[in-house]
């Protein structure tokens, strides 16, 4: 064998071991590919593992076969209720036909803005005929699994599965929420002076039941008072009557000497009285005879 031949084998080798190269392709696990020829899709390969095509003539596109995210710009929605919502949502998807996937949108950058415009119609469409009170109550769940069911249905034509859709902010817009918190004081400022204005009108219903409490408190001890003052009274009538029927003169001495107490008081008493008068009965005579006897 000569030179020539083994340069003409080994360039032949190279060429055909190219040529194998060329043929083969690897689909990964994470992956799944599209054999093209000349623009023109031929053939959808799923399944990992080794593959074979037909060398510069046939194309591979790959795809991938894991979940994908698309998030959601910011969108503002109308509820039912005319109030504006500034929604964040997101949708998670999965590429379940690569070959439909290829003629309708070719690749995941030109299905965003599509899929982007379903999202926004589907949450101005079901958000939009539901109060915004629903967005914050259990009713959330369910509307988010209606506008999943809307989308998958919307986004099967481009070979795509929805798989979920959550939204994970609903705020107000700015000058709304300045209002909102603007009304909110003003009713709170409101419930505080209507609590105040109770709370003053209890107090003064306390006061006044207070003050007619005591005032029947006060009245109940007067009557009581006099009561028990006319009954000690009664009482010292009583033992008095009972002294003097025991003993006359006693008595009447006794009432002489308080009757002395009370008109001698002070320095300056002067009184101008008989002196064979009966008031001083006792100062002659113990006894309280006159002076003749």
């Amino acid at each position: 064998m000569n030179r020539g031949t083994v340069v003409v084998l080994g360039v032949g080798g190279i060429v055909g071991l190219i040529i194998l190269l060329s043929a083969m392709f690897t689909v990964e696990q994470r992956e799944q590919a599209l054999v093209i020829q000349f623009g023109d899709p031929l053939r959808a390969v799923k399944e990992p593992g080794l593959n074979f095509k037909i060398p510069f003539i046939q194309q591979v596109i790959y795809f991938d076969k894991r979940l994908l995210d698309y998030d959601n710009p910011r969108e503002e929605v109308i509820a039912a209720d005319q109030k504006r919502l500034v929604v964040d949502a997101f949708a998670r998807y999965h590429i379940v036909d690569p070959l439909l996937f290829y003629q309708t949108v070719g690749n995941e950058l030109a299905l965003r803005p599509r899929l982007g415009s379903i999202i926004n119609a589907q949450l101005r469409q079901v958000l939009g005929k539901v109060p915004l009170q629903a967005l914050v109550s259990d009713r959330r769940a369910a509307l988010m699994q209606q506008i999943r069911g809307n989308m998958r249905t919307e986004a099967k034509p481009f070979g795509i599965r929805v798989e979920d859709v959550r939204i994970k902010r609903a705020d107000l817009p700015a000058e709304n929420s300045e209002a909102i918190y603007r009304r909110m004081q003003t009713e709170r400022q409101q419930e505080a002076a209507e609590l105040r204005a109770k709370g003053a009108e209890q107090a003064q219903k306390i006061r006044a039941s207070a003050n007619k409490d005591k005032v029947v408190i006060i009245a109940d001890a007067e009557r009581d008072a006099q009561v028990l003052r006319g009954e000690g009274e009664g009482e010292m009538n009583r033992i008095f009557a009972e002294a003097f029927g025991r003993d006359p003169e006693f008595f009447a001495f006794y009432r002489s000497m308080q009757a002395y107490q009370e008109a001698l008081q002070g320095d300056g008493t002067t009184m101008v009285l008989s002196p064979d008068s009966d008031f001083f009965r006792y100062f002659g005579d113990v006894t309280g005879s006159s002076g003749g006897d």
